[in-house]
């Protein structure tokens, strides 16, 4: 069971070609074309029970289109539609990330506020080398606190978040040496973005969902977003399924609600996307385009992080984009400001496929969805060969594979992110199942490993042994 809430590309961006793109953006998709590819997405390729994709097109809040394809349950013929609600992880980081911005405008935080000013006297929240870790920091993914608390220890991995209490939080703050220093490397961590929500609700003096209530989703009128669903709102929630098209329980997260505890609806986001896009008018705008001021490098190759948002940049042109994703579910909202086009993408199964290649898609046409996974099939190799493998192995200037054996597994961790298991199907020749990727390793005679190869999206990229 995955305990993550899941967000970033994996591995080196599978859904992005890491190469310039044409200097003509090609249209759109039609509604016939997004329709396709989620028929294909869900009938075909068995990627997900129910998808539906929202699209503003030329920045008219007006000209919207909710496409949809599958239904609420495996089995259950009731459509889906652009209110329908579905869990969307930690896209909550964006809102967490928007309270941020506007209590910087509103002189209620700053941003490089130490997030210990908003602990109760007690917390004691490491610190590196006399820095401390701030507002920002955390908001960026580089403030050096892992992933997830190293006493997280769910009691129910169906509802993994369910059960840890502050109490744990602030155990775990106190207690916790940073392995390296604050700013200087971004990695995810939902532990983060949850700790940034709790701390600007105790500073706003009310619960995280009433704080997002009073100054994002009540402002907006988001009227089906939410953490605790009414009568009306449970009726219209599309039932998750795993990766295997089974269905799954909710998640809760009382504690690190921040970092991805709201449900929300295709009509809902693209209001919230309007917004961001200046097609309508908001009190958030100033706050909005604040959120995007201040970047910091991700490691990987023409992806910045800024407040909550990822950043794409190809030749001047940004995608603005984030996702999410838990035990049931996949998100994706994006835009981009010089084509004035947005788009939700929300997928009531939680499969590793995802959906982040159809929002990037639909906002520039020349990046493809992907392909069915190909068939792998996993063969037993002598384990000793992994020893020639292990090392770290740069793709590009701040983006290193770092191969890692434990006992008689071997796994892959990328710069930024979480740490895959590979699989054999051949001596050099391994694959992942939670993405569509393969490695092929590079040896010298005696077996150690050179180079190894990235194959992902149709693309083969190579990296350098360095260590």
């Amino acid at each position: 069971m995955k305990r993550a809430i899941t967000c970033a590309a994996l591995i080196a961006l599978a859904t992005l070609d890491m190469s310039p793109l044409r200097a003509q953006s090609p249209a759109v998709p039609s509604d016939a074309e997004i329709r396709q590819i989620l028929a294909d997405r869900i009938d075909r390729d068995r990627q997900s029970v129910g998808i539906v994709v929202g699209v503003i097109d030329a920045g008219d809040a007006r000209n919207r289109r909710v496409i949809t394809f599958g239904s609420l349950e495996r089995g259950d013929s009731r459509p889906l539609t652009g209110d329908t609600i579905f869990e969307i992880g930690s896209v909550t980081k964006v809102f967490t990330s928007l309270l941020l911005a506007d209590m910087v405008q509103r002189g209620q935080v700053t941003l490089t506020d130490p997030v210990a000013k908003y602990l109760p006297p007690d917390v004691k929240v490491p610190e590196r080398n006399g820095r401390a870790i701030t507002l920002q920091d955390l908001a960026t993914h580089t403030s050096g606190l892992p992933r997830l608390p190293t006493n997280f220890m769910p009691k129910d991995p169906a509802n993994p978040y369910a059960d840890y209490s502050f109490a744990q939080l602030y155990q775990f703050l106190s207690t916790y040496t940073l392995a390296r220093d604050i700013g200087s490397r971004y990695e995810y961590s939902n532990l983060g973005g949850g700790l940034l929500g709790h701390v600007l609700a105790r500073r706003a003096g009310m619960e995280y969902e009433a704080l997002v209530r009073s100054r994002i989703t009540g402002p907006l009128a988001m009227t089906s977003t939410s953490i605790t669903l009414s009568a009306d709102q449970q009726r219209r929630l599309a039932v998750g399924h795993n990766d295997r098209l089974a269905p799954v329980p909710n998640w809760d997260l009382p504690t690190l609600a921040g970092a991805g505890a709201f449900r929300s609806t295709a009509n809902d986001m693209l209001t919230f996307v309007a917004a961001n896009l200046g097609a309508t008018p908001s009190p958030l705008a100033s706050a909005m385009a604040a959120m995007l001021t201040d970047r910091r490098p991700t490691g990987m190759p023409g992806l910045d992080v800024a407040l909550a948002w990822h950043v794409f940049t190809r030749n001047g042109d940004n995608l603005i984009w984030h996702n999410g994703g838990t035990g049931g579910y996949r998100s994706f909202i994006g835009f981009r400001p010089a084509t004035k086009v947005g788009v939700v993408v929300l997928s009531n199964t939680s499969t590793l496929a995802g959906i982040d290649d159809i929002g990037l898609h639909v906002l520039d046409a020349r990046l493809p969805t992907m392909l069915p996974p190909k068939p792998h099939t996993e063969i037993t190799v002598d384990p000793n060969l992994f020893d020639g493998y292990v090392g770290a192995y740069q793709l590009a200037p701040n983006f290193v594979l770092t191969v890692t054996r434990e006992a008689n597994r071997l796994f892959v961790q990328a710069t930024g992110q979480p740490k895959f298991e590979i699989f054999a199907e051949a001596t050099t020749e391994y694959f992942f199942k939670a993405v569509d990727a393969q490695l092929s390793f590079v040896t010298n005679a005696s077996g150690q490993a050179t180079a190894v190869i990235l194959h992902q999206s149709g693309a083969n990229v190579t990296g350098q042994r360095i260590n």
